[in-house]
């Protein structure tokens, strides 16, 4: 009687990710679409320079998986051929941003599956039946590694190695300190035993192996017992271990047994074995490395809430007209960093504007940024006496830090009649583009904030005239470099600003970050990039 045609296999989309050291994880297809670069907030974040932020979407039409490239510097391929707006994508793919860069596989979990215990069962029977159940689920190993448990394939490695030997029951064994925990018990049926039923000499066994690092065969009570040792494998494939060393470090054991009379393994079965052994040990680090990656995605997925939190910080509605004008920009790296500014109005005719950048990076970086952000805006009205407000602050970042972190900042009030009153603590100058073509410097006049408890902060006092703008940024700009190592410097800055002194706000800021993305022609950036801008306008 014939069986019944089986259903088509339920397909999950998958990628396996490859890194340029050569390490895999595996991530699930979702959501959809899924955005893939280097910079945060993409579902994929690619670590690497030669991805451009956005590098590239995979979505779904019509049942149908697609790779599109979003405009990136340097494409996308797959297997081998450039990508020209998108292609659609098959199981197996290969798809990479380029040359010795992050690779990625596309993958349909179940078909693929299938397919390979498809080979195994048709493997046959006879004097070679063995070798090729072996090979098959190897392959079966090799391939779904990264997208099972890793106890559903150290299961089909215990059953490969009953099969070899034709022991009777198969357990796999892991160190846990001093002691040997039981991963995986079978028989030679593919039964899960209860490893409690069955008398395993983990003293022995660990004995045995501290002593020696192959394949062991003891009697064992009128029975045969193999033991085969699982190392420590750091390479990033099977290939690069070779054989088994005596100085290298177990991490467990594949032990079986076998009925009564049973001989010595021959010699290939013993080879056999071994590549098992590899195998499974490979499997468990791959294991361990996917754990490690599904830590730092959840690392990384509450940095995104931390950036999200600092860039609702950041002003949302700016005055675009009247006497006082502002644009703002800030350009995050993939880390929580330290940077902030402000525009608010505050007491009387006045508006107020900050630019900071607290030491470090982390959150405990941004939490004193938003701490400096509430507590300068919280003193506007006391906009005459800034000296005694950046006093306040310093004394209070003093007293929690103890030094540790300081803060450099340059603040400032605007008043209706063209009065600037300024202080900068250390902060990079803050260029005073005049209407007549002239730049004026507003360099430092103090130590950082956060440093000495009784530091003075001289506050200056200058006359805007109608036209004048102010440009302020951290040093994320002038720090940004490419492959060279050579920084954008305040030369660069001071450049721009000169010719581009006529523009609007918002597009000197934008011509400012646009000339250090070409500068740094898409290396990583290694420190938030903020900038402020403001004009004193005619009423």
């Amino acid at each position: 009687m014939s069986a019944a045609p089986a259903s088509p296999p339920f397909e999950e989309p998958g990628l396996v990710v490859i890194n340029p050291s050569g390490n895999r994880s595996r991530l699930k297809l979702a959501p959809l679409p899924f955005t893939i670069g280097r910079q945060a907030g993409n579902h994929l974040v690619l670590r690497d320079n030669r991805a451009s932020r956005n590098h590239a979407r995979i979505l779904v039409e019509n049942g149908t998986y697609f790779v599109e490239d979003l405009k990136s510097r340097n494409g996308v391929t797959v297997n081998g051929d450039r990508v020209d707006g998108r292609r659609a994508l098959a199981n197996g793919d290969q798809i990479e941003f380029g040359e010795d860069s992050y690779r990625l596989i596309f993958t349909l979990e179940e078909s693929e599956l299938l397919k390979l215990v498809g080979q195994l069962q048709s493997s046959g029977s006879g004097p070679s039946s063995g070798l090729s159940k072996l090979r098959a689920l190897v392959e079966v190993a090799r391939t779904v590694q990264s997208a099972l448990s890793a106890d559903y394939v150290l299961s089909a490695v215990v059953d490969a190695a009953l099969t070899v030997t034709g022991a009777e029951r198969g357990f796999l064994l892991l160190n846990r300190g001093a002691d040997l925990e039981v991963k995986v018990a079978r028989d030679h049926a593919g039964v899960t035993l209860d490893p409690a039923a069955h008398r395993i000499p983990t003293a022995l066994v660990r004995q045995t192996l501290d002593r020696r690092g192959e394949v062991i065969v003891l009697p064992q009570g009128g029975r045969s017992v193999m033991c085969v040792p699982l190392i420590q494998v750091r390479s990033h494939s099977t290939e690069d271990t070779v054989a088994f060393s005596r100085l290298q470090t177990t991490t467990g054991v594949i032990y079986l047994e076998s009925g009564q009379g049973a001989g010595l393994l021959a010699a290939g079965d013993r080879e056999l074995l071994e590549t098992l052994a590899l195998e499974a040990s490979t499997i468990l680090e791959n294991a361990r490395l996917l754990e490690q990656e599904r830590l730092n995605r959840r690392m990384e997925e509450e940095l995104a809430i931390a950036r999200q939190i600092q860039q609702s910080l950041m002003p949302r509605v700016l005055p675009s007209s009247g006497w006082f004008r502002a644009a703002t920009a800030n350009v995050p790296t993939h880390q929580v960093g330290g940077d902030y500014c402000d525009v608010a109005r505050i007491a009387g005719e006045a508006w107020g504007f900050i630019i900071a950048d607290v030491s470090g990076k982390g959150v405990s970086s941004a939490l004193l940024a938003a701490l400096l952000q509430g507590a300068f805006f919280a003193g506007g009205h006391t906009a005459a006496r800034m000296d005694e407000l950046m006093s306040q602050l310093n004394r209070f970042l003093t007293e929690r830090t103890q030094g540790e972190k300081y803060a450099t900042l340059f603040a400032a009030v605007a008043f209706r009649d063209g009065t600037l009153r300024w202080t900068n603590a250390a902060h990079c100058p803050a260029l005073l583009m005049r209407r007549a073509g002239t730049l004026e410097r507003l360099e430092p006049t103090s130590m950082p904030l956060g440093m000495l408890p009784e530091a003075e902060f001289e506050v200056r006092e200058t006359r805007l005239s109608p036209g004048d703008k102010i440009l302020a940024y951290t040093d994320g700009v002038t720090d940004a470099h490419g492959r060279d190592k050579i920084p954008f410097g305040v030369q660069r800055v001071e450049q721009l600003a000169v010719r581009n002194a006529a523009m609007p706000c918002d597009r000197l800021i934008a011509s400012l970050l646009a000339a250090v993305d070409s500068f740094n022609k898409g290396t990583e950036q290694e420190d938030d990039i903020t900038a402020l801008a403001v004009e004193y306008a005619e009423a």
